[in-house]
Formats: C-alpha cells, structure tokens, sequence
C-alpha cells in the first residue's frame, strides 16, 4: 500500500513538473566574467515586452523562466546591456547557455534542435560573423534561406543575424518564400509590413549619453523629430551622413535630427563621427535601452519618426521611407 502511495506522490510530482514546463521555458546560464552581477533578459512574451535583471551567483550561474507560447526571440545580455547571446524560445523548452560572457561568439547552447542549428551555422561561419563587411554573411544566410523554405532557422538567420535592410523588397520576398509554418508570426511580427500606426507607442524624452559630455533628457515634443539608430562597423555610415546632412539642409523642414549610436563598444565611435557638425547620442543599452526598446529594432541601422506630440509614426529599418515620413508630417 505505502508503494502505491509513493508512486501516486511520484506520478503527481511529474504530473504538477510538466504542467509548469508546458506554461513556460527556462534559461540556466553558466558564464564566466559575469560573477556575481546579473544578467538582462529581453523578449516579446505573452504579456507584452519583458525586461528583466536576474542575479548570477558567484560562479556565474544564474536561472530564468519566462512565458512565450510562440517561438520568440530572447536577448540575454548584461546588466549595462552588452549582448552575450540570442536564443529562440517557447514555452516547454530547457536551455542552456555555457561560456564566456566576453565573448558571444563562444558561448555554446544547449536545449532545441533550432537553437543547436543556429549555433552549428554560426560556428561554420564564424569568419563572417567577425569580419567588419557584412556582406559575406548576407549572401550566406541568402544561400541559405533559398535552400532550406522549411527551416525556421532561415527565418531566425533573417531577423537576427542579415544587415542589408536597405533592400526591403529582397528581405520581404526571402520571407515570404520561408513556408508559413517556419515563419510564425511571433517572430516576423516586429519587421513585416504594418497597415497602421495604432501600436506604435508615444515618446515624450529619451535619456542619451551627449558626445563628449554626460546624460541628457532629449524631449521629442514640440518638433518632428528622425531617429537615426546605428551600431558598429558602420558599412552605410557614409550614405547615413549624407541623408543626415539633406534633412539638415531641407529648407523649411522643421526636422530634428537624433543621431544614436545604439551598441555598447563606444571605442570607434569617435572617429567614425568625426567631421559631423550635428549633435551625437549614444544609448548604452542599445536596442533595449529604456524607451529605445518600444520601437522593436530588429536590425541597424533603424529609423523612427515623432511627431510634435512624441507619437512614433514611423519605425523601420528603410530610410527613405522614414525620410519621406518625416517630411510629409513637418509641412
């Protein structure tokens, strides 16, 4: 009789453990030079955009659960921001982040096929990961996506690793020859066309280090204001300063400009900004950065329009269009 009722208590536990895996996914992390401090996690779950700081003890262990019934994306970074590493998850899954947290291209995943794959490609191009002209990496992941329509991982490679945004109409057109079920909604929702603005948020300031100075409430009321949000190596920083320079110069415009280097390695900064006669910021928790995380950066460069009120009526990663925006709302 004690057998059956331990069996039972058994059978209940497994039963009561399953029920909370299937309502969740859980992260443990093991990393080093990250003793002691905490970790960021960032997503799109269930409820909406987490952000969220949890402590990693003095072995550099540390353990989360979130919720997300679809697949998302899930940023793990440091407490200043600084990536360490992606990975995509779903409620039911197990991962495991193993490494040096110096060193994202070394920190090795464990938990689904999907996160193991992702892994494997970056580490059979790890030279292009590395290398400052993107372009290498783009025409791989290209290859890649034309090869494998069934694979979510050629959706994965396309919102978290591709750089050549510019090109909108090639990156919608690799999208939509992904099949539906390897493109959930979940993770394409943040650069897929939208017909409206309705979810787009309001942004009364944003607090930005100044180049050259400390922090500094930027207000984004009273003026139509462009976003323009990059990072490190800079391969379009040429066409950028001179989009920059023609909105400057518009006669009548009535445009601000915000030029926000968005990337936690401010060493390349100065001198790829150097000879700009406009104001520079830098957000050093870079897309997630407070404020900077509600416009759903998926790629650098992005772009973003306010209005005079703070409403953001344009978020992407298309310059002209923003551009076009910007100047529609200032007449």
């Amino acid at each position: 009789m004690k057998k059956i009722q331990s069996l039972s208590l058994v059978l209940l536990l497994l039963t009561m453990l399953a029920s909370c895996t299937s309502n969740s996914f859980k992260i443990d992390g093991n990393l080093a030079n990250l003793e002691g401090s905490m970790v960021r996690i960032v997503f799109e779950g269930d409820s909406g955009l987490v952000d969220e700081l949890v402590n990693a003890d003095k072995k550099g262990h540390f353990t989360f659960k979130g919720s997300a019934s679809q697949p998302t994306l899930v940023n793990v970074l440091s407490h200043r921001g600084k990536p360490i590493t992606m990975v995509v998850a779903a409620n039911g899954d197990h991962i495991k982040v193993k490494g040096d947290a110096r060193k994202a291209m070394d920190v090795a995943i464990k938990g689904n096929s999907l996160n193991e794959d992702w892994q494997l490609f970056r580490n059979e191009h790890k030279a292009f990961y590395t290398d400052p002209n993107p372009s290498r990496l783009d025409a791989a992941i290209e290859k890649y996506v034309k090869e494998h329509p069934t694979d979510m991982l050629s959706t994965v490679l396309l919102l978290a690793d591709y750089s050549n945004y510019n090109d909108r109409a090639k990156v919608d057109k690799m999208l939509k020859g992904i099949d539906a079920k390897a493109r959930p909604e979940s993770l394409t929702q943040a650069i897929m066309d939208k017909k409206s603005t309705a979810n787009l948020p309001r942004l009364m300031t944003l607090t930005l280090w100044k180049h050259g100075g400390t922090f500094e409430e930027v207000k984004l009321t009273d003026a139509v204001t462009f976003l323009a949000m990059w990072g490190l190596p800079a391969k379009d920083r040429e066409a950028l300063r001179t989009g920059i320079k023609d909105i400057n110069e518009t006669a009548d415009a009535g445009i601000r400009v915000i030029d926000i280097l968005t990337e936690s390695d401010t060493l390349r900064w100065h001198q790829t900004i150097a000879g700009e006669d406009w104001k520079h910021y830098w957000a050093p928790g870079g897309p997630v950065e407070q404020g900077i995380q509600l416009l759903g950066i998926t790629s650098l460069p992005w772009y973003a329009v306010t209005d005079s009120t703070g409403l953001v009526v344009y978020s992407g990663p298309n310059f002209n269009d923003a551009k076009k925006k910007a100047l529609d709302i200032s007449k």
